[in-house]
């Protein structure tokens, strides 16, 4: 299944802010902390902790984000299923970007270990 158009759209103009703590609570609740929520940001996009404070004090949308972001060269091995769509299938850049996050996300709440969500790099 391919998200629609006005599911994209609307997926960029989402800002990083709005769906930052909903990030936090998931893994807090799960028993992960902030630290390593950050360690999983940082590697899909090259953000360090400062970077994200200021983009979430930015308030920038998902589109922002991301063309500011220095995508992992291993990114695109981030594969399965995620809000119901597989990851690896969504043909919109921004979608599949967002949703790689997404899915690292719930990699870190399921209890994963670090080495396997960061693809061993």
């Amino acid at each position: 299944m391919e998200p629609t158009k006005e599911h994209n759209e609307k997926i960029a103009r989402l800002t990083f802010a709005a769906v930052y703590p909903h990030y936090i609570t998931k893994v807090e609740k799960k028993g992960r902390t902030k630290k390593e929520l950050h360690k999983v940001i940082e590697w899909l996009t090259s953000f360090d902790e400062k970077q994200i404070k200021e983009l979430i004090d930015k308030n920038v949308t998902f589109q922002t984000f991301f063309e500011k972001a220095k995508l992992n060269k291993n990114a695109n091995l981030i594969k399965g299923m995620i809000c119901g769509y597989r990851v690896e299938e969504i043909e919109n850049p921004l979608t599949r970007q967002v949703r790689y996050l997404d899915k690292l996300v719930d990699e870190l709440a399921k209890g994963k270990t670090m080495e396997k969500i960061l693809r061993n790099t």
